[in-house]
């Protein structure tokens, strides 16, 4: 059986999902300041009266790595670059430890200026005083040759307990987004690292000893061995588990939106020909761009215990959450008090509801019962207009999707997947409102989780390969070879795919499942004179992202002897 963890802002969602499908869920509160006893407790009712040799699958999400940043907690790291041609890598400065060396390659990874070593130890001596014990090196071009960060990562070792290197995140050039990525990486670790080793323990305690999964926001998963190289990849995970529990339901030939409606934010996305649609640069999350590949989701402070309050005559909700509703014992009237009133709450005091919402309907010189509906339909009408808005931002970039890139599409979702705690009460509301189909996704109070479950093992892997040097390259996998100077590109399309199987192999993928494809391709030749000495070659593969082999969205069963 498997075991689907979400750990969302307001509440934590668990499912055991076997062959005979969804076989338990369970929902609990949220602890934010401690997110271990949350999740333990998730673990610990899901498993009651359960057999733990029957687990055979764990994959969580959490919101750990995203706290940190969003809330500016990531503990100080230091960061060593060195730049090249063009602009000056102060301005790509992140944290308060920022240090640039000289040192520069050129675009295709030639050493024009040498690093300086004697001012790399100075820099590791400062650093140790300052008794920060990671630190991030990024060399410009790395991606094209990553001497200069290998070298800085040697010589800074005596002074720092671990070093992580900007060439083995990503093999798209993007020095900026490379910096602030490796900066992530290095201050996410050790909070990562803790967290997960104290669940992977208290797990085999329990006498459940697989592997933890810990799901990335392209919607797959990766092992915990990789994440603990790779941390920053568990950022903005919680969207993609709920893309990945709505998935298999949305349309092979349409655009439709997936709308996660939670407690404290909706989070929303786009499938388009039963496709999540991606990032086109990579996670951009509070101040910081990376290279971390990720579904393109937007979350807005509207959820069911959001707080509405009356502003200038007009009804304004959220982005604060300070509580449950009125009705359930919080502080402040929220959306889910106006489906009390409406009669649309399962329990709840719709005394308490109506008491907490008359001072708004007082305020906008209406009934308690109308004021409920406004507030309702303003929620609806909010998180339609930040959609739009999302939809928007992806017509305006180029279009690519998990499987392959749009050119030209513009994008108008025509159907509404909605999943999350009050889901059905806003479906219905929504479906007066959207011009198309609305839908709520099977179990969808827990969908996220069943999705965090299902996901497959993932990763991509960027090959170059220089004919006139004879050369070919994939700086983040280690590898480097001599090629004949005859090499072509299907040559370099077979490298690609080879490599990225073996890396998903490495994170825990089931070698008789992997599918791999290539997802980009581009060649040029390279002219000296008047005479073409060869072609630059660049390759990127993936393993497709999406649901497990031998799961069935029309039974919703599972038919995999191996889980």
């Amino acid at each position: 059986m498997i075991i689907g963890l979400d750990v969302g802002g307001t509440h934590t969602d668990a499912v055991l999902f076997g062959s005979h499908g969804l076989a338990r869920d369970v929902k609990v509160p949220t602890d934010p300041d401690n997110l271990y006893e949350t999740v333990l407790t998730a673990l610990d009712r899901l498993l009651e009266n359960q057999k733990a040799r029957d687990v055979k699958r764990l994959v969580l999400s959490t919101t750990l790595a995203t706290n940190m940043v969003v809330q500016n907690t990531l503990p100080p790291v230091a960061m060593v670059v060195s730049g090249g041609p063009g602009i000056d890598p102060e301005h790509f400065r992140v944290g308060e430890h920022y240090y640039v060396v000289p040192g520069a390659l050129d675009h295709s990874g030639r050493e024009i200026e040498p690093l300086d070593e004697a001012q790399v130890k100075e820099i590791g001596e400062k650093i140790r005083a300052a008794g920060l014990p990671y630190v991030g090196v990024v060399s410009k071009f790395s991606v094209r040759n990553p001497t200069h960060e290998l070298r800085l990562a040697e010589v800074l070792a005596p002074f720092v307990e671990r070093v992580f290197m900007g060439h083995p995140l990503s093999g798209v050039l993007s020095f900026p987004r490379r910096i602030a990525t490796t900066y992530l990486n290095a201050a996410v670790f050790p909070v990562h690292r803790d967290f997960f080793s104290a669940v992977q323990e208290t797990l085999a305690k329990k006498g459940i000893g697989v592997p933890i999964r810990i799901l990335k926001p392209d919607g797959g998963n990766m092992n915990m061995a990789s994440s603990l190289t790779y941390p920053a990849q568990t950022i903005l995970s919680g969207p993609s588990a709920s893309v990945m529990g709505a998935i298999a339901f949305a349309p092979q030939d349409r655009c439709c939106l997936v709308l996660d409606i939670g407690g404290t934010t909706t989070d929303m996305a786009v499938i388009l020909d039963g496709a999540p649609v991606l990032a086109a640069g990579g996670i951009e999350i509070g101040p910081y761009k990376t290279l971390i590949r990720a579904l393109q989701t937007r979350s807005i402070g509207v959820g069911g215990d959001s707080v509405v309050r009356v502003r200038d005559g007009r009804i304004s909700i959220g982005p604060d959450r300070l509580g449950r509703a009125l009705a359930y014992g919080g502080p402040l009237p929220t959306p889910t008090d106006a489906f009390c009133v409406l009669g649309m709450a399962d329990g709840g005091d719709r005394e308490r509801a109506e008491k907490g919402l008359l001072p708004i309907a007082e305020a906008l010189q209406t009934s308690v019962t109308e004021a409920a509906e406004r507030v309702f339909t303003e929620a609806c009408r909010e998180i339609l207009a930040a959609a739009q808005q999302m939809v928007n931002d992806i017509n305006s970039r180029p279009l690519y999707t998990v499987h392959e890139m749009h050119e030209g599409v513009r994008i108008q979702p025509d159907q509404l997947l909605v999943l999350g705690g009050p889901a059905r009460q806003f479906a219905d509301r929504l479906s007066s409102l959207f011009p198309g189909q609305v839908r709520t996704v099977p179990h969808w109070h827990v969908a996220n989780a069943i999705g965090c479950a299902l996901a497959r093992t993932t990763c991509e892997v960027t090959v170059y390969a220089d004919t006139a040097r004879q050369v070919v390259t994939a700086q983040g996998e280690g590898y480097h070879e001599k090629i004949p100077s005859g090499f072509e590109l299907k040559n370099i399309r077979e490298v690609a795919l080879d490599l990225v199987r073996k890396k998903a192999l490495a994170r825990g993928a089931n070698p008789e499942f992997v599918q791999t494809e290539v997802i980009e391709e581009a060649q040029f030749n390279m002219v000296r004179g008047f005479y073409t000495v060869g072609k630059n070659i660049r390759v990127r593969a993936q393993v497709k992202p999406g649901l497990i082999h031998g799961y069935d969205p029309v039974s919703e069963t599972l038919n995999r002897s191996d889980l």
